[in-house]
């Protein structure tokens, strides 16, 4: 209905356990794509971190049956897993090719460089793809340029886009995303999915108890 230009299919974290292996994980990457073959041409992955957010080793550990803290401890792929995994996305992608679907791939907020696989960083917040899409928008094309909204001459005229563009990189996320100047809707410690990897929750007693102080017209956005 929207155009398939306007969605972005995002497989991720990708986290290996002693049940999902690279091998079962690009089963999964296989069966989900082939029925979403005419609705996107691109997809987004991303390796799980788990060293790095404390909260959610806690909430993999406490939330689960069959995680404990050395299972978390092997959560994140190795180098070695990780090129299994590119390296079978890319004869996945031969094969789409082959069938008439031209998936693009891109990882987000990873260091790794997989240029030469065909997989480039993706940017979720991407002014560039808002331009191709938004292109009639000339208030909001030269804001994507310039992060500044255009002020109309006398003659209602817009200012010609610079050719220079600015860094409109978002200086808040990590180095590694690459993501414009945005603003994040909600709040932490407010989202009643209660999902295992969430970063954004320390912990289902926390989330409940700040449900308490709000109404219940919002499932998810909390006031």
């Amino acid at each position: 209905m929207i155009g398939k230009e306007r969605v972005i299919w995002r497989f991720d974290p990708l986290i290996i356990t002693s049940s999902i292996s690279p091998r079962e994980l690009l089963k999964k990457i296989w069966n989900v794509g082939n029925k979403l073959k005419g609705y996107t041409d691109k997809l987004v992955f991303s390796f799980i971190d788990v060293k790095a957010y404390r909260k959610v080793q806690n909430n993999l550990v406490k939330e689960t049956m069959f995680f404990t803290k050395e299972d978390v401890e092997n959560a994140e792929a190795s180098h070695a897993q990780r090129i299994e995994i590119v390296e079978g996305l890319q004869k996945i992608r031969s094969v789409w090719k082959e069938q008439g679907w031209n998936v693009e791939m891109a990882t987000c907020a990873e260091d790794i460089n997989l240029e030469s696989y065909g997989i480039e960083h993706n940017r979720c917040i991407d002014g560039e793809l808002m331009k191709r899409i938004f292109s009639n928008d000339k208030e909001l094309v030269y804001y994507l340029h310039t992060l500044k909204w255009p002020e109309r001459d006398m003659f209602g005229e817009l200012p010609p886009i610079p050719s220079k563009t600015k860094n409109v990189k978002d200086s808040g996320q990590r180095k590694a995303c690459g993501c414009m100047v945005s603003k994040d809707i909600g709040m932490y410690n407010t989202c009643r999915h209660f999902c295992v990897y969430c970063y954004a929750n320390t912990s289902k007693e926390c989330v409940l108890k700040n449900a308490l102080k709000h109404s219940d017209e919002s499932e998810s956005i909390i006031e």
